[in-house]
């Protein structure tokens, strides 16, 4: 019996696609995600006001939080199972569970993670993304909008749903029970906003 010969590129388009098919398609110059076997290509490269409203964001919890948290930033496999990998804009890990860091990603759910919204990514970002990211035990998860210059941050509850625990706008303090070093004012981060 001859052996399958499919190359991994060829058998991306098979289900479930797992992590080690995904590690080992040639690049292409995209980037990917796997969210229940699935592979889906990600929204093209981020706008000036994506990247603005990150670099503010990144700049604000490294000031505050870096002592206490490692901050990775996209493009970084966060690989939850063999057929859940993604890729979240932020994502802050307690220095006390740096074990889930590993040479091929994360491996484990981080403390927090962030996704800012395009109009391309608001679906699954808000619907798809957080299913997942509850299911794997993520404490919380922000989603940061800079059309309405607004960051909802969801708690996990239960340990398996997200509850919105609070939305911050304008001149309000961002703050967390889940990581107390995090404070900045809202505003900041969208000042970088391009228009």
């Amino acid at each position: 019996m001859e052996k399958d010969k499919k190359k991994p590129a060829d058998r991306v388009g098979e289900h479930p696609v797992t992590y080690e098919m995904y590690a080992e398609m040639p690049d292409d110059g995209h980037r990917y995600e796997i969210i229940e076997g699935k592979l889906e290509m990600m929204t093209p490269a981020p706008t000036p006001t994506h990247q603005a409203v990150h670099r503010e964001l990144i700049f604000n919890l490294n000031v505050n939080c870096s002592s206490e948290y490692v901050i990775y930033y996209a493009p970084i496999d966060v690989i939850f199972s063999r057929t859940d990998v993604l890729q979240p804009d932020i994502l802050l890990i307690h220095r006390s569970r740096r074990e889930i860091v590993s040479e091929r990603g994360i491996e484990g759910a981080p403390d927090l993670v962030v996704e800012i919204l395009s109009p391309s990514s608001r679906r699954r970002d808000k619907i798809v993304k957080m299913k997942t990211y509850a299911k794997y035990g993520v404490g919380e998860y922000w989603i940061v909008d800079a059309a309405s210059r607004t960051l909802e941050q969801h708690c996990l509850m239960d340990g398996e749903r997200y509850e919105l625990f609070n939305l911050f706008e304008e001149d309000d303090v961002v703050s967390s029970v889940k990581l107390p070093c995090v404070s900045f004012v809202i505003r900041d981060i969208f000042r970088e906003i391009p228009g």
